[in-house]
């Protein structure tokens, strides 16, 4: 489960690492009182549990609080990326001298959480690996050991600072360690990290992903509703369905995490870009299959959608049907390219082939296939 920036660093704050003064609002009358609690200038923030809200327009400077009135007006009731703002914070923006990024994240090869830090802060960590992949400071922790002082002493040297800069930067990193355990996550993450003119550290953006499994230990969070996700997202939770958003333009839905996994690296491979991860499981209902088909439809994002389906417990049949149900039902008709093999495999690609709907044995030709659609290489 995402948290909201704001309850990251609500978290983050109990265990004293430190956080812009700010304060949440959601709605304009409580602007005014928020303000008065800041000195201008201000940064006025979207709460939207979602990525690149900056360029999408969700993160605006103010210098007055005129401005800042303004900035929370237009953002209330607006939408980043598909998804409505209900709450907007406004927080102090503080003089920067140099943006750092430090997370801590888990390293399922090794089966160990790993600190990751980084000079270039205030970009995403993915672009930061594929530009300059030496530019992060990767350390794996010791499960049992944990991450000790000297590890993120160890860690905060390399970005080249001493003194009481470097007790501090090091503090943070180990306190970060602890939130990440402490709540189950898979996910803490500061970027950026600010130094601040001051010589002082404070963590400007805040993103935390608590492990879905561990929720029972964090009701507070577990009792979420489904109003705080996109429709996407609570068409998922409402079927069963694992869904994860992605930023390419190829729909994907596959049954079986490593399948779907496979057709996402296929499409990479050829040079295509996914749109989401959408996992159906094992033994699915054609209502599922229907609303997964729903959902990457509803993408606005996605110009075709690449069904991916082994049939075992799933018969390719049910899965034909609830193919053909959604392509009907689908406002916006958008490209359809099924691979579809395993139990009533024949009667499946009959079904499809009879709606006019691409269906192929070959896992690579379809991926293939969907990626030049994409290209405009292939009607």
């Amino acid at each position: 489960m995402n948290l909201f920036e704001y309850e990251a660093k609500q978290e983050f704050s109990t265990y004293s690492i430190p956080i812009p003064q700010g304060t949440l609002v959601t709605n304009s009358n409580q602007t005014a009182q928020a303000i008065a609690k800041l000195k201008p200038p201000y940064m006025i923030k979207a709460q939207v549990l979602v990525g690149g809200r900056g360029k999408a327009g969700g993160i605006i400077p103010a210098k007055s609080a005129k401005e800042a009135e303004e900035a929370v007006a237009k953002l209330l009731g607006a939408q980043i990326k598909g998804l409505p703002v209900k709450q907007v914070l406004i927080e102090e923006k503080l003089p920067i001298r140099k943006e750092l990024y430090a997370g801590i994240t888990i390293d399922r090869f090794n089966r160990s959480y790993v600190a990751l830090a980084s000079a270039s802060g205030g970009i995403e960590i993915e672009e930061i690996a594929g530009k300059t992949p030496k530019a992060i400071i990767r350390t794996l922790i010791d499960p049992q050991l944990g991450l000790r002082s000297f590890h993120a002493m160890a860690i905060a040297k390399q970005f080249g600072y001493s003194g009481n800069q470097l007790a501090e930067l090091a503090a943070i990193i180990q306190k970060l360690y602890q939130v990440c355990v402490d709540n189950d996550a898979e996910l803490v993450e500061i970027n950026p990290l600010a130094e601040t003119e001051t010589g002082n550290f404070v963590a400007l953006d805040a993103r935390m992903v608590i492990d879905d499994n561990a929720l029972f230990r964090h009701p507070e969070y577990a009792e979420r509703g489904a109003e705080e996700l996109s429709s996407q997202e609570a068409l998922a939770l409402k079927n069963n369905l694992a869904y994860v958003k992605l930023d390419g333009d190829i729909g994907v839905v596959g049954n079986g995490a490593g399948l779907v996994m496979a057709t996402l690296d296929l499409l990479n491979f050829f040079g295509g870009k996914p749109a989401n991860f959408l996992d159906l499981g094992g033994g699915t209902t054609i209502e599922a299959i229907t609303a997964a088909l729903q959902i990457v439809f509803a993408d606005p994002d996605t110009k075709a959608i690449l069904v991916n389906i082994l049939g075992g417990i799933t018969h390719c049949d049910d899965v034909a049907r609830g193919i053909v149900e959604a392509a009907n039902e689908a406002k916006a008709k958008k490209p359809l390219v099924v691979r579809l093999v395993g139990t009533n495999q024949q009667e499946g690609q009959k079904i499809l082939s009879d709606a006019g709907i691409s269906v192929l044995d070959s896992m690579e030709e379809a991926a293939r296939q969907a990626v030049e659609i994409t290209r405009g290489e292939k009607r």
